[in-house]
């Protein structure tokens, strides 16, 4: 079974993040699941996130095996911790590789109606 994840996809075209929250439990999940991981409930409710993070870990691809992303190398690929408690996972870009660092604060950015992840100005 796999989640209706329309409301996450059509707010990524509105330039927007969503994240699940689960009434039963309050708890956040993402990537979009049927039912809550921690309590199995079934109401689960989109709600917009802030759109900030942090980077928790990530790598630097010199050589892609994927077609869409060959001659685009090097790339950062990212998990992100965003506030709301739950991790993302994207591109980083708007900075050259070698600039990504964990704890790199971000900002959510959206290319051809996908999230990535852009370094956030100071202040």
């Amino acid at each position: 079974m796999s989640a209706d994840t329309s409301p996450y996809w059509a707010a990524c075209r509105r330039g927007e993040l969503v994240i699940q929250r689960c009434t039963a439990c309050d708890r956040r999940i993402h990537l979009p699941e049927p039912a809550c991981p921690w309590c199995g409930g079934r109401e689960l409710v989109f709600e917009p996130a802030s759109g900030d993070g942090e980077v928790h870990t990530y790598t630097i691809v010199h050589r892609s095996f994927a077609p869409a992303y060959r001659g685009r190398e090097p790339y950062v690929m990212a998990w992100v911790d965003l506030p709301e408690g739950v991790r993302a996972f994207g591109h980083v870009v708007g900075c050259a590789p070698d600039q990504v660092r964990i704890g790199l604060p971000v900002r959510v950015t959206f290319r051809d109606d996908l999230p990535h992840w852009r370094p956030r100005e100071a202040g």
